[in-house]
């Protein structure tokens, strides 16, 4: 282990649980150790709701694709080992979020949007009107480009006018 070495503890029960021990090793991969002293290298986290309730229901998997640890809420675990989860979430979880909507080639479907994220420029291509979804309230959306890359929008009233207006043509 190096000093990268973090101990959490299992978010079933603060008090109560044992705690693990997460860690990198130098290639970079994750590394768990359970209470037992069991030690699974290359444990992936998987969140069990990534956009309805991102922060609730993580598990660890091992390389083996077998669950070895549930955590119930991610806020629950310590700071370094919840930010070492939180980087391996980063880049299994590539879901850019819209920031404004430069241009469409057409006020029907299928449309090409360019857009602007907060990964840089993209372009998608909206298939349907049902490719549109709305999450929990009315100002959170969920875009589903024609290849399959998932783009979020977190609040359409943060959207400058143009992207408003762009985007109330498909909604």
């Amino acid at each position: 282990m190096t000093a990268l070495q973090e101990t959490a503890m299992n978010s079933t029960s603060l008090s109560q649980s044992p705690a693990f021990t997460l860690a990198r090793n130098p290639h970079g991969r994750l590394v768990l150790t359970l209470p037992d002293g069991t030690s699974h290298e290359g444990v992936t986290p998987v969140r069990a709701f990534p956009i309805a309730a991102p922060g609730e229901g993580l598990s660890l998997i091992g390389s083996d694709g077998h669950e070895l640890l549930w955590i119930d809420r991610l806020e629950q675990i310590q700071a370094p080992a919840r930010q070492l989860i939180e980087e391996e979430l980063e880049v299994r979880e590539f879901v850019p979020t819209i920031e404004k909507i430069v241009a469409v080639s057409s006020f029907s479907t299928p449309s090409t949007w360019q857009v602007d994220t907060d990964r840089g420029p993209a372009t998608l291509v909206l298939k349907a009107e049902e490719d549109i979804r709305r999450l929990a309230g009315r100002t959170r959306l969920l875009i589903a480009g024609g290849d399959g890359v998932q783009f979020r929008v977190k609040d359409t009233t943060a959207l400058d006018r143009h992207s408003r207006r762009l985007l109330e043509r498909f909604l």
